[in-house]
């Protein structure tokens, strides 16, 4: 008989993360903002979720604090928002960008990924590297050692 996970917490933040960000189309609202898409309308048109599911996810990321609501006015138009990302919003970043590359080694098309991302200063292709707080790159989940941290509360 298996030990149960004594890792396995009742507070855990990949849970609390995936209640926040873990359907198809949040990320996908996600995408569509750090690609700097801000109005309703482009990001419906760019997901290609039905309207009320878009408002939806819209109005749980502003809930959430991921992204903030600018409101703006076309000439001749009523006043409508943007929805822009928060510090908050943007700290997501690296999880798309991993999910990007999972994506592209193991979904990608014969051709290859759909999108490369570049440094902008350079145009070298953009990489995600795990590190230490000593800057030791990590290079396999097998050099992870999980610990408590200092807010666990077992499962029990």
């Amino acid at each position: 008989m298996t030990e149960p996970n004594p890792f396995r917490v009742e507070n855990c933040s990949i849970e609390r993360t995936l209640a926040v960000v873990g359907e198809k189309w949040t990320f996908l609202v996600l995408r569509e903002a750090f690609n700097g898409v801000r109005r309703f309308a482009d990001m419906q048109a760019g997901t290609g979720a039905p309207r009320q599911v878009l408002s939806a996810r819209l109005a749980r990321l502003v809930e959430e604090g991921l992204l903030r609501k600018v409101p703006y006015r076309e000439p001749g138009s009523r006043r409508r928002d943007e929805y822009r990302l928060t510090q908050k919003g943007l700290d997501l970043y690296p999880i798309m960008v991993s999910l990007m590359h999972w994506g592209d080694r193991y979904e990608a098309d014969p051709d290859g990924p759909p999108v490369v991302l570049t440094h902008r200063d350079c145009g070298s292709p953009i990489e995600i590297a795990l590190r230490c707080a000593d800057g030791h790159e990590v290079p396999s989940p097998r050099e992870v050692t999980p610990r408590l941290g200092p807010g666990a509360r077992l499962a029990g």
